[in-house]
């Protein structure tokens, strides 16, 4: 059995192999209903799709994990990070789920959830590629926010905002119990981080791309060079040579396309303008890996549900076309 697409990934042994983890976690910032998001994806028909119309073969335990038995009883802040041992504990067990579907060479895709998420998705993938295939990967991070504070520049101390500073090292912690699990093999470069849809920047972030020399491109150079320039500027910069994994944050989408999401942004990027970019990362054959974070069905869901349906469908669009849905 093989998939639709006409795409030869490069870096997977088993192209037509779907490893999924529904995450379904709200703990890196304080907005409950984020943890609803994986079962409205699964239940408006994401999965079934990605099996019959994509012709994924599907590797899922059928299980939304929102990790309860991980959770401390008491959880007080460290270095201003809020729920630091319950975000730790879940993205170290996460990172173990990734890592167990990507080192067979199957492309993984994550449901979360909120973004905090990634710190577990990234870190396993990262941690996979190395060992299979003796090389580092590359993150194209799709969002209004940088999310690379670290806990010094954080203002809320929700480790949403963090976890890009975590996995490049910016960001270090010793404690076990408080990140201290994440080690050199799960950690990327920051000359392979590539940022696309960036317009709500905090002072401390500006300053840490600005110093780390990091590739971001925010509306104002999508506005400025299109999104097909951007998109050929952004992969230039990756090289066709390195594996990516894609962190689509659904608040990068302007809130007329997904609204229910936890820390909207106007002036975002357009439903085509997103699909565009993961059309363009499933044409390289590039891709190992896809998180679809920050939807929340139970925020702005407006009249019947309409605003939760329409970034519940935004997002699984999304993942379609990442995963090799064409318009022709």
């Amino acid at each position: 059995m093989t998939t639709t697409s006409m795409i030869q990934p490069k870096f997977l042994a088993k192209g037509d192999q779907l490893g999924v983890v529904a995450v379904g976690f709200s703990g890196g910032q304080c907005k409950p209903g984020v943890d609803a998001a994986p079962s409205a994806l699964i239940s408006s028909g994401l999965l079934t799709q990605l099996h019959e119309e994509l012709g994924y073969q599907l590797h899922h335990d059928d299980t939304v994990h929102s990790y309860k038995d991980l959770m401390p009883s008491t959880d007080p802040d460290i270095r201003g990070m809020k729920n630091p041992l319950a975000v730790s504990a879940v993205t170290q067990k996460l990172s173990e789920q990734v890592y167990s579907h990507a080192k067979e060479g199957r492309c993984v895709l994550t449901l979360g959830g909120d973004h905090s998420i990634a710190i577990g998705t990234i870190s396993g993938t990262a941690k996979a590629i190395r060992e299979r295939l003796g090389r580092e990967m590359a993150v194209i991070w799709v969002d209004a926010h940088a999310d690379i504070n670290t806990p010094e520049t954080s203002d809320s101390g929700n480790i949403h905002g963090m976890p890009v500073a975590f996995l490049t090292g910016l960001a270090k912690e010793k404690r076990e119990g408080v990140f201290g699990w994440l080690k050199e093999d799960n950690l990327i470069s920051v000359k392979k981080l590539v940022y696309i849809g960036l317009r709500d920047v905090d002072r401390g972030e500006k300053k840490i791309l600005r110093e780390n020399g990091i590739r971001a491109f925010s509306m104002h150079d999508i506005d400025k060079h299109g999104i097909g320039r951007v998109m050929e500027m952004a992969l230039g910069h990756i090289g066709n040579d390195t594996p990516i994994h894609l962190s689509f944050d659904v608040d990068a989408l302007d809130p007329l396309w997904a609204p229910s999401t936890g820390t909207p942004v106007r002036g975002g990027l357009t439903l085509r303008e997103g699909d565009y970019i993961a059309e363009c990362v499933h044409e390289t054959g590039s891709l190992i890996a896809m998180d679809l974070v920050e939807v929340n069905p139970t925020l702005e869901p407006g009249v019947n549900d309409i605003g939760a349906h329409e970034t519940v469908r935004a997002g699984c669009s999304l993942v379609r076309c990442a995963l090799g849905e064409s318009l022709l």
